[in-house]
């Protein structure tokens, strides 16, 4: 059973920055996309970045492109997100999930940490 472990939310002025951290276990992980999704108060959850573990291809969101990266360890099993220029509007839940290739939706989800933005 894939479990999913993040860390390293927390409070933040606008334009500062953070990284998050998930860290996988179980699973054949070479078989699966890595997302990052984000929850906001009143706001549906949506995919800001997503990565596949085999061949490293990337989707990022309009909104965070060019200030958020996405990044995978293969040694240590780890999934990054590191999130730059920070906005108040990123203030969510940040979820880090995953899928098998080829299907629509994440099957297997953390527990989420609270990133808040401060204007």
């Amino acid at each position: 059973q894939m479990q999913l472990v993040e860390s390293g939310g927390g409070l933040v002025q606008a334009g500062g920055s953070l990284r998050l951290s998930c860290a996988v276990s179980g699973g054949t992980l070479s078989m699966y996309v890595m997302g990052w999704l984000r929850q906001a108060p009143g706001k549906e959850r949506e995919v800001v970045a997503a990565i596949t573990w085999s061949d490293n291809k990337i989707y990022y969101e309009e909104s965070i492109k060019g200030r958020f990266t996405i990044s995978r360890d293969n040694v240590r099993n780890t999934v990054y997100l590191y999130m730059n220029s920070l906005r108040p509007e990123d203030t969510a839940v940040y979820y880090c999930a995953a899928k098998p290739r080829g299907e629509a939706s994440y099957s297997h989800w953390g527990q989420g940490t609270q990133v808040t933005v401060s204007s």
